[in-house]
Order: structure tokens, then C-alpha cells, then sequence
């Protein structure tokens, strides 16, 4: 199995094609550099697609204009993120969901699926982002990496409500490891419907924002 990165992406010519061989993995960020660039992935039997929808590849579950919820998870998390994927996906919930992956157990690397929910929320392509991974702690640290994110790990339902009120919180890791799922669905149904609390809490989390654009290049 061949791991196609982000790095071959940015040596490609812009407009160019890319050959694919058989049972390439494409990473989320090579794919988004590959659709920058305008490069087009062909395999061998000129089915780009064939190979192109691997685990790494966002699958859409529209419900009209509902507001977009992107979800990921590594190895680890995947059982998890399939049962919530499966609640929110239910009558009590109207979201449109964005499955970033992964979709088996097979053994991956959570940065890239923390950054492809990250970097989706950052763009306002997602209102808001669940990562799951076994800790929650990386994906958390690797989301935070994306300017205009502010990702919280949160293990009760006091943590989910007080990262959405005081800190406006747009993207949520849970450690599937450390957590049951009962318990996540609570975390996850509790942060979703927490507003931001605003007032003292919004001066703070600007400044939190200002750090974000002082150090992107």
C-alpha cells in the first residue's frame, strides 16, 4: 500500500495529471493541494475516482440547508464516530454531515483527519467539527494548529458547556478510550445546542483570535 502526501502535490505542475496506482492512500491535505493546484488524478484504467474515495475522502449526508457539521476520527475512534454519527443523523437532529474519516479499523494517523474537520471549519465550510481519536488530547493539538479554530477536549458535560460559553469552542475532541459512548452522546448533544455566552467571554476569546493572526504566515 502507497501513502500519497501532500509534499508530491506541491512538486507537481500546476494543471498537470497524476497517475495513481493501485490501492494509493491519498491524504487529506495532499487532496486539497492536488484541487489548489488544478491536478488531476488518473490510475491506470483512467478511473481516478476508483481510488480517490478511500478513507481519507469526505462523504456528505446533506438535509437542505441545515447547518454543516464536520466529523472524523482515527482507528480509534471510528466505532464511536459511527454511533454518533448514526444519533445525529436521527429525527432529533437536523444537521448535514460531513464524514471526513476514517471509514474502517485499519490503522491511520489522527493529524490527518484532525486537520481535514479542522480545516474545514476554519474555511466556513462547517459550522462546527467533532474529532475522536483514543485520548482526544493529539487531535486536539492538531486541530489548535489551524488558524481560526478553537478546539476543546472534553470529557463530562461541565466541560462541553464550558467550552462552548466561555471560550466559543468550534470544534470538539473526545477520547473514545477514555469515555463511553453513552457519555459522548450526552457531550456531543450538550455542546451542540450551548451558545457562546458572549460579554467578558467575548474580549477573551479574542484575544485568543488576535494570537491566531499575529503568528500566521
Amino acid at each position: 500500500m502507497k501513502i500519497l502526501h501532500a509534499e508530491t502535490m506541491q512538486q507537481m505542475p500546476i494543471g498537470s495529471e497524476y497517475h495513481i496506482e493501485a490501492n494509493t492512500i491519498v491524504t487529506p491535505l495532499a487532496h486539497q493541494i492536488a484541487s489548489e493546484r488544478r491536478i488531476k488524478f488518473l490510475s491506470a484504467e483512467n478511473d481516478a475516482e476508483t481510488h480517490t474515495q478511500t478513507r481519507f475522502t469526505p462523504q456528505l449526508k446533506k438535509r437542505g440547508n441545515a447547518k454543516v457539521i464536520a466529523i472524523g476520527a482515527d482507528h480509534g475512534g471510528y466505532a464511536l464516530k459511527e454511533l454518533l454519527l448514526n444519533m445525529l443523523n436521527s429525527d432529533d437532529f437536523e444537521y448535514t454531515l460531513v464524514d471526513c474519516g476514517t471509514f474502517d479499523t485499519q490503522s491511520v494517523d489522527y493529524p490527518d483527519f484532525a486537520y481535514a474537520v479542522a480545516r474545514l471549519v476554519a474555511a466556513g465550510s462547517a459550522w462546527r467539527g467533532i474529532i475522536v481519536d483514543g485520548a482526544g488530547i493529539g487531535s486536539c493539538m492538531t486541530a489548535n494548529k489551524v488558524p481560526g479554530v478553537r478546539a476543546a477536549m472534553c470529557y463530562d458535560q461541565a466541560t462541553a458547556v464550558n467550552s462552548r460559553e466561555h471560550n466559543n469552542a468550534n470544534v470538539l475532541t473526545l477520547g473514545a478510550g477514555l469515555i463511553g459512548a453513552n457519555l459522548a452522546k450526552q457531550i456531543v448533544a450538550t455542546w451542540l445546542i450551548t451558545e457562546f455566552g458572549g460579554g467578558r467571554h467575548a474580549r477573551r476569546v479574542d484575544k485568543i483570535d488576535q494570537l491566531d493572526r499575529r503568528f500566521q504566515r
